[in-house]
């Protein structure tokens, strides 16, 4: 393919076609897999996302009717996200719910979300990379990469990058509307880019997208979007705007009104409780809120921010080129999204990691040897100190030496003992042989592949979740669980006669708990003798004259929340 005479010129990559070598792609899908896997299944439900997502999912498979439109927590409104989730885990559960169980039916849907966030991703930056303006400096004799070699090596990194990415490896593994946001976010990013090829084939998967992004987690989903829609489409009206006005946008609003439609007639009052949620979600960001993005946003998004901006200099005077407008583009509109939310959350940062990806593979090879150098070794140290931290702190808490440092872990998990469990500490064993074998190949082999750097940084991210997810995973339940308290309501009742249960400002994550966990549903009737009380420990009130206290306790890991089960006379 010939380059334009302003790319030979220009262009701030500097590639051999050595270091665009091919990642084996049985590697790329042994680590996503790992990746997924791990932290998804054979742990409790936690508290407060994860466990509400799967109690919307179960109540629409057991109640049916109008929960499949409205998510629902047992009998009790759960306007928030959207029923996207709910529609997708519910009819999982449908189907393999009695085969495999409720929560693993409820989880596996995350895997599709996975699947469509990093397939959007590998080949959106895939065709970015293949672009003329994209490629590298044609050297004298020859050698640099082929567009194909390429997009492929931009892509590997780019998808390595995002798997590296610090503040990911927690919500994907939740069963909440996140990782379905970020699979919509993931494939308007591709279809953005596809209409550059494709206009009309791009703008039907941008519908969809916008879509599912509705559907998914309301409004603070599809803002970034829209904002990034006049940041990165040519609206010159041979290009993409006929293929936007008359496919994207029509489409999207098909899909999303039609929902809309079915719930304005079923259940109006859902409805205005969702827009009360988006005005909670919506407004100019407060001072604590830009505190909090200031001192969350740089290791959420790490190592993706300083890459981004780097490719943001170096490619400075290409803002016009495809592959730099349309990840840039998605980026900025993340930024000023957060602008727009009164306290930024986990979701609206998940925002920037699909485009800040794409952006960081592009620093890649603009970048020196000896600075290509130096974030391996970043990586390696890092990541390495962070593995013999969680080993020294597992060991730790087993032994109980050092007795200073087993006392303040204790501290944090009071009442609990952390077990000593084989197969765990065998994975926990596997994975770290895996991450010295990674360090032998890296310091032994050399390699010119430029995607070596991303791989460490994907490798420690998985060396350091895997640590967690196997040695501190039943530290992990004690602490996020709500298992314990379900079980002891549950027993409670089944000492006394059948009857309503009444709750007493209950909130959504304990309702969800208690349903997911022991089936149990709470009541909002006066009749109810039953009655469920969530409290503060400084603060517990007397028990009413005549009435009898069947249980109270709290979360041993929780030090302010105290709850009781009462029968009144």
């Amino acid at each position: 393919m010939n380059q334009p005479l302003s790319t030979v010129r220009t262009t701030p990559a500097r590639l051999t076609a050595s270091a665009a070598a091919r990642l084996p792609r049985a590697a790329l899908v042994a680590v996503c897999l790992v990746y997924i896997v791990f932290g998804l299944f054979l742990r409790d439900p936690w508290k407060t996302d994860d466990v509400i997502g799967l109690a919307q999912m179960s109540t629409a498979w057991r109640l049916g009717g109008v929960a499949w439109l409205t998510p629902m927590v047992g009998n009790t409104l759960a306007a928030i996200n959207g029923p996207l989730t709910v529609w997708i885990g519910g009819l999982s559960m449908a189907l393999l719910g009695d085969s495999v169980g409720e929560v693993i039916a409820g989880r596996l849907p995350n895997l599709l979300w996975f699947a469509i966030s990093v397939s959007a991703l590998w080949y959106g930056t895939y065709l970015l990379g293949r672009r003329p303006d994209a490629q590298p400096l044609a050297l004298p004799f020859g050698g640099q990469p082929e567009p194909r070699d390429y997009g492929r090596m931009l892509a590997d990194a780019a998808l390595l990058l995002w798997l590296g990415t610090l503040g990911l490896a927690w919500p994907v593994h939740e069963t909440s509307a996140v990782p379905a946001t970020l699979a919509a976010q993931s494939a308007a990013f591709f279809a953005l880019v596809r209409m550059r090829e494709r206009p009309w084939t791009g703008a039907a998967v941008l519908g969809v997208a916008l879509a599912a992004a509705f559907l998914a987690r309301g409004w603070p989903a599809v803002l970034p979007l829209l904002l990034a829609l006049p940041l990165v489409l040519r609206w010159r009206w041979r290009e993409e705007l006929p293929a936007v006005v008359l496919v994207a946008l029509p489409l999207a609003l098909i899909l999303a009104y039609s929902w809309w439609w079915a719930t304005s007639r079923a259940h109006p009052d859902w409805l205005t409780s969702w827009g009360y949620w988006h005005q909670q979600n919506f407004g100019l960001i407060t001072a604590d809120g830009a505190m909090s993005l200031v001192r969350n946003l740089p290791w959420f998004v790490w190592p993706l921010w300083p890459l981004g901006l780097l490719a943001a200099w170096r490619w400075r005077g290409w803002y016009r080129a495809s592959h730099l407008r349309i990840p840039l583009g998605l980026a900025t509109a993340a930024l000023v999204s957060l602008l727009l939310h009164p306290r930024p959350d986990e979701a609206a940062l998940l925002a920037l990691v699909t485009p800040g990806a794409a952006l960081a593979a592009l620093a890649l090879p603009t970048l020196r040897r000896g600075q290509v150098n130096a974030l391996d070794w970043f990586a390696l140290m890092a990541f390495s100190v962070a593995g013999i931290l969680v080993w020294f702190g597992w060991s730790t808490a087993l032994t109980g030496w050092p007795t200073q440092i087993a006392n303040n872990l204790a501290r944090q998990t009071p009442g609990f003992d952390l077990p000593f469990i084989p197969l765990a500490a065998a994975l926990a064993v596997l994975a770290t042989g895996a991450w010295v074998l990674l360090l032998v190949w890296r310091l032994r082999e050399h390699p010119a592949a430029l995607w070596r750097g991303t791989m460490l940084s994907a490798g420690g991210v998985m060396l350091t979740w895997v640590l967690l997810v196997t040695l501190w995973l039943p530290s992990i339940n004690y602490a996020r669980s709500y298992r314990p308290v379900a079980e002891a309501v549950a027993n409670a009742l089944g000492t006394v006669p059948p009857g309503c249960v009444r709750s007493e400002t209950l909130e959504l994550a304990q309702r969800a708990s208690m349903l997911v966990f022991e089936n149990l549903l709470f009541h909002d009737d006066a009749n109810c003798r039953l009655v469920f009380q969530q409290l503060v420990q400084h603060a517990v009130p007397p028990v009413p004259e005549g009435a009898r206290v069947l249980w109270e306790g709290a979360r041993p890991a929780d030090r302010s929340e105290y709850v009781r089960l009462l029968r009144l006379p």
